[in-house]
């Protein structure tokens, strides 16, 4: 008997020992352990909320390649017969609504003093929308009907996932310190990208030839229960209870939100350089476009374009994420800077060299260096937002930041629409300058990490 009570009460000593070296391992940092902005109580849990954090959020990412607006949603309705106009609609959409609601919804999750039930709730919502998507492709609807079903569910799809981008930065800040969090972000973009590397090679070897459609359902299923299973393990965070003060009605939110803008120069200069750098998600269906036109629209090409995005997040998310540890700001620039420059790059073979444009190859490759840029630019302004705020600011900057980009995105979403009325080469030249300007955007910025380490 006392044997087996020693047992007992060693396992979770034992599994707090493996669960220290893996995050030992995997941060790499001879002071792997220590909390730079969160209280004491708190960092002893800094370990295991790294790496649920990281598990949880890889599940999500998972989803998110697997219903991929710049990819695999335009199939769906192909394949649904829905008219050409919705296929415009969908990154505006996606991201847009997710990002508009975030001021209201950043002051509703602060009267929280734990948030992550935000998160979890948002994700299983995901995750249903998805499946209604798949529920709706096979129901027999089709044309304008079904596209209207499936852009409806990538509307709520979208308003669930604005609440928990504030609740996944807003906790992360409170669990993770300083120079852990972009690792976060890196090592489960790294995990989402060998997924989707291998449902790539799936849909290339076997990419229903005989007439099925069924592989695209089943990737909307599997997109379902990666976000059950990422709500199930964020359920699981050890998240201390935060600040509540601040709680506001709309006038006096969009007042200290204005004030908030106006009095810091640095949260300006930010939101510059990431609306001009929004350019890397909205070029993305321009190269699909082309892609579809010059070498046709097929289940092996949809493959082919997910493996070399899934290559691109995981060879690159991870590097990015310590970088950015390093130096949101530099990750932005030289993103930024290839996005653009693959643009320029772009234009100039399909005027020198046209015969390339018609192989899928061509495409591949381009899609693997946006996907590289898009990563460091996502990962890089992620960590920049979370490490430029103090505190429990952090919700009220990532809201502001997030609701005022959504809005200029629509703009752009219908700038683009007549950008690609005048021809696709023009709007990706116009994204592409946008791309090199975000990168000088990016060189005025603060290195707020570099600020960090001097305060230490």
């Amino acid at each position: 008997m006392h044997n087996r009570r020693t047992s007992t009460s060693d396992s979770p000593r034992k599994n707090r020992d493996v669960t220290l070296r893996l995050y030992d391992m995997v941060t790499g940092d001879d002071d792997a352990r220590l909390c730079r902005d969160i209280p004491e109580d708190q960092c002893r849990e800094q370990p295991r909320n790294f790496l649920w954090q990281v598990a949880a959020q890889s599940f999500s990412k998972v989803g998110d390649a697997l219903v991929d607006t710049k990819t695999v949603l335009p199939w769906l309705l192909g394949l649904v017969g829905a008219p050409p106009f919705f296929y415009g609609l969908l990154v505006p959409i996606r991201e847009s609504v997710a990002l508009l609601p975030q001021i209201l919804v950043g002051s509703a999750i602060r009267r929280w003093p734990v948030r992550k039930g935000f998160w979890v709730v948002s994700s299983v919502m995901q995750g249903t929308c998805v499946i209604l998507m798949g529920v709706v492709a096979v129901s027999g609807a089709g044309g304008v009907a079904a596209g209207l079903g499936i852009v409806a569910l990538l509307v709520l799809f979208s308003l669930a996932r604005g609440v928990a981008s504030i609740a996944a930065k807003d906790t992360l800040g409170k669990t993770v310190s300083k120079r852990r969090r972009g690792r976060v972000s890196g090592y489960s973009a790294t995990i989402a990208g060998i997924v989707a590397v291998g449902v790539g090679l799936f849909l290339v070897l076997d990419p229903g030839q005989s007439g099925s459609d069924w592989p695209v359902y089943l990737m909307l299923a599997a997109a379902g229960l990666c976000w059950f299973l990422g709500a199930w393990i964020y359920s699981t965070i050890k998240e201390f209870p935060g600040a509540t003060e601040g709680g506001q009605g709309i006038r006096e939110i969009l007042r200290s939100q204005l004030l908030l803008l106006l009095k810091d120069p640095e949260l300006q200069k930010f939101l510059l350089a990431r609306a001009l750098m929004i350019s890397t998600a909205l070029v993305a269906p321009l190269y699909v476009a082309l892609a579809q036109q010059k070498s046709g629209q097929t289940l092996e090409n949809l493959g082919w374009l997910i493996i070399s995005t899934g290559l691109a997040g995981a060879m690159s998310s991870s590097v990015w994420g310590a970088v950015s540890d390093k130096s949101s700001r530099l990750t932005m620039v030289v993103a930024a800077s290839c996005a653009g420059t693959l643009g320029v790059l772009v234009l100039v073979v399909m005027r020198i060299a046209p015969n390339l444009t018609e192989s899928i190859a061509f495409y591949a490759v381009v899609f693997f260096i946006l996907g590289v840029a898009h990563a460091g630019i996502r990962i890089g302004r992620k960590t920049h937002i979370v490490d430029m705020a103090s505190g429990d600011r952090r919700a009220e900057y990532v809201a502001l930041s997030n609701t005022l980009i959504g809005a200029i995105l629509l703009g752009l979403g219908a700038l683009t629409g007549v950008f690609i009325g005048i021809g696709l080469e023009f709007a990706i030249a116009v994204l592409s300058v946008m791309s090199l300007l975000g990168a000088i955007a990016g060189f005025t910025l603060r290195d707020v990490q570099a600020q960090s380490e001097s305060d230490g």
